[in-house]
């Protein structure tokens, strides 16, 4: 997240428990994100990620991306049959070597 920021993204955390990250508010769930995503990068497991599957359709973000730890078979075939486009990388390469 600090990457993120680093780089000049507007970063909205997410968090069910945290209210802030390095003075950043951050939001409890993808429903209370209330602007368009351009990208949403994942660092939950599979068992998190397919109860948010219903979520990440309705936030439509413009591309998921699956860091390291959250690959999900029934996460990819929804965001697949969805249309929304998905990767595994890791976000701070991407970052670092400007391929984000």
């Amino acid at each position: 997240m600090k990457l993120l920021h680093d780089h000049g993204y507007q970063v909205i955390p997410v968090h069910p428990k945290v209210s802030r990250v390095d003075r950043i508010p951050v939001v409890n769930d993808l429903h209370r994100i209330r602007r368009p995503v351009h990208t949403l990068t994942l660092y939950v497991g599979p068992a998190c990620s397919k109860e948010m599957v219903e979520d990440i359709f309705d936030l439509a973000p413009g591309r998921v991306i699956l860091n390291p730890g959250t690959e999900s078979r029934t996460l990819e075939l929804a965001l697949k049959d969805a249309r929304i486009p998905h990767e595994h990388a890791c976000t701070l390469v991407l970052l670092r070597t400007g391929q984000f």
